[in-house]
C-alpha cells in the first residue's frame, strides 16, 4: 500500500515562527529593548533589492528598528569596513547583514570577518561557525536552520537518521551538515565531485539537496519514504526543459507561458511521488530564511545583553 508524501509547508512554518519573534520583541519592548537591523545593499542589483525589501518589510510588521543602507557601486572595500566599524559600534543595532553578491573589487571575505560576531545573523562569521561546530550558543546561518525547523516542527526524526546533504557551500551545505550530526543523525556530504552518487543518496533517511542544478535529483536516486529537502531555487526559461521536469502540469505550463520562466528546486518533482515527505519549491525552505534573520535579529539581541536564549 503507497502512502500519500507529506508536503512539508515552509510558509506555514515561517509564519509561526514570525508570530513566535513578535511576541519575543514585545516582550524585550516592555523591558526596554528593542531590537535593531541594518541591511547594507550595495549597487542596484534588481534581485537583491525586492530581497532586502522584503526584509526590511518584516521587520516592521514584527516590530524589529531596521535600517536599509545603499552605499554606491563605486564604494571601496575600505569604505565598507568603515561604515562596518562604524555599525558594530552603535549600541541599538544587534544585527549587521551584508546583502551577497558584492561587486567584484569589493573583498567579501574581508567585509564578513569584519563584522563583530554578535551582530552576525548571517552566521558567517569564523567566531559563528566555531561556536556551530562546539555546539555552544550563537548565530547559525538561516537557511540551514531554517531546514532544522521544518523537521523539528514536522515531527520528522532526526537522531539516528542517515542524513545525506548534497553540496558543501558554507552558506548551506557545511553548516546544515553540522546542524544535522548535532541533531544526532549519521551525516554525508556529498558533492560534484562525488563519485557514484546515487549509491550515497539512496541509502538517505533524510535527504537534503543545496547543489543548485535543475531537477539534479532524480526519482531513482531517491529511498523509497526518505524524507527529502530541497533547498535549490532555479528559474528555468527553456521550454523543453520545463516540459521534462513538469510532464502534463497545466498550472505550470500556464505560469510558463504567462511569465517566460518557472522555478524548480534541485530536486525533479517526480522524486517527490517517492519520498514520505519533502519541500515543494517554492513554498518550502526558501521561505524559512527571512523568519530565521528574525530570529537571529532577536537572538542577537539577548546574547549581547546576557539575556537567556531558549535552545531549540
Amino acid at each position: 500500500m503507497t502512502t500519500t508524501p507529506k508536503i512539508l509547508d515552509g510558509i506555514a512554518i515561517a509564519g509561526q515562527i514570525k508570530a513566535e519573534v513578535a511576541s519575543e520583541v514585545q516582550a524585550l519592548k516592555a523591558s526596554g529593548i528593542t531590537p535593531g537591523l541594518v541591511v547594507i545593499l550595495v549597487g542596484e542589483v534588481p534581485a537583491s533589492q525586492i530581497y532586502v525589501r522584503s526584509k526590511v518589510k518584516t521587520c516592521g510588521e514584527l516590530g524589529i528598528y531596521s535600517e536599509m543602507l545603499t552605499p554606491p557601486e563605486s564604494i571601496t572595500t575600505e569604505e565598507m569596513l568603515k561604515l562596518v566599524t562604524e555599525l558594530n559600534e552603535r549600541p541599538d543595532i544587534d544585527g549587521i547583514l551584508i546583502q551577497l553578491p558584492l561587486p567584484k573589487h569589493v573583498d567579501t571575505k574581508r567585509l564578513l570577518e569584519a563584522v563583530a560576531p554578535d551582530k552576525d545573523v548571517d552566521g558567517f562569521h569564523p567566531v559563528n561557525v566555531g561556536r556551530l561546530q562546539s555546539g555552544q550558543p550563537g548565530l547559525a546561518p538561516c537557511t540551514p536552520a531554517g531546514i532544522m525547523e521544518v523537521l523539528r516542527r514536522s515531527g520528522l526524526p532526526v537522531a539516528g537518521q542517515n542524513a545525506v546533504v548534497i553540496g558543501r557551500s558554507d552558506i548551506v551545505g557545511k553548516p546544515a551538515a553540522m546542524m544535522l550530526l548535532n541533531a544526532s543523525a549519521t551525516v554525508t556530504v556529498c558533492h560534484s565531485k562525488t563519485e557514484d552518487l546515487p549509491s550515497f543518496t539512496r541509502e538517505a533517511d533524510l535527504l537534503v539537496a543545496a547543489i543548485g542544478r535543475p531537477g539534479y535529483v532524480t526519482a531513482d536516486m531517491v529511498k523509497p519514504g526518505a524524507t527529502l529537502i530541497d533547498v535549490g531555487i532555479n528559474r528555468l526559461t527553456d521550454a523543453a526543459e520545463v516540459e521534462r521536469l513538469f510532464p502534463r502540469d497545466a498550472d505550470r505550463a500556464a505560469t510558463f507561458a504567462k511569465r517566460g520562466s518557472v522555478v524548480v528546486g534541485d530536486i525533479e518533482p517526480a522524486a517527490f511521488a517517492v519520498s514520505g515527505a519533502y519541500t515543494p519549491v517554492p513554498g518550502g525552505v526558501g521561505a524559512l530564511t527571512i523568519a530565521m534573520l528574525m530570529q537571529n535579529t532577536v537572538t542577537a539581541a539577548k546574547l549581547r545583553r546576557g539575556l537567556p536564549v531558549e535552545t531549540k
